[in-house]
């Protein structure tokens, strides 16, 4: 048999239970009423406001994607350009000393030899233009540190800071810089005391 304490105590908390569920839906009906419209149009501002931050970000992230194709396109080109910079400038050492040896041949040289020499030089230069290596041009033009290195100045009949001699031809690899001219200056006209 049950006893009748257990029985109280849970007619206790039925009743207990019934009285807060009464008394929430009393407090509920106190609240003032909500219109469904407001909350619609709450949740619509709110989806709206996520829809324009995600169409931000991906603008965003599009631009940053074409800026990023258009850098590795630029990369490409100029490792197609100029990745060979290094061979170039030794290949340039070989033409400064085939130009040497044809200005130092002593005259007895056979003719055929010198003109055969000639031929392989102004081939050799043909293939580096076509390479994209152009010498720089430098006598009687105005000193440009830029595409000159100074190693001596002299007296001359040209105004001061003109090129009065070349030491070493410079060149450019496709516009850029390959090698300076290694130049003479000129230091203006002596002036006689």
């Amino acid at each position: 048999m049950i006893e009748s304490n257990e029985v109280d105590n849970k007619a206790e908390k039925f009743t207990n239970q019934s009285n807060d569920s009464s008394s929430k839906s009393a407090q509920g009906s106190l609240e003032p009423s909500r219109d469904p419209r407001e909350d619609l149009e709450k949740r619509i501002q709110e989806l709206e406001a996520q829809l324009k931050e995600k169409d931000q970000k991906y603008v965003y992230l599009y631009a940053e994607f074409e800026n990023f194709k258009k850098r590795s396109i630029k990369e490409r080109s100029d490792l197609l350009k100029f990745g060979w910079e290094p061979a170039a400038r030794e290949l340039l050492q070989v033409v400064d000393n085939l130009e040497r040896a044809l200005l130092h041949v002593p005259p007895q040289t056979d003719k055929n030899l010198m003109d055969g020499l000639e031929m392989v030089l102004n081939q050799f230069k043909s293939i580096l233009q076509k390479q994209g290596i152009q010498p720089i041009e430098t006598l009687k033009v105005d000193f440009d540190p830029n595409l000159h290195e100074a190693f001596s100045q002299e007296e001359s009949e040209l105004p001061s800071g003109k090129i009065v001699k070349e030491h070493t031809r410079g060149y450019t690899l496709n516009g850029r810089l390959l090698r300076p001219s290694r130049v003479v200056i000129s230091g203006g006209q002596a002036t006689s005391k």
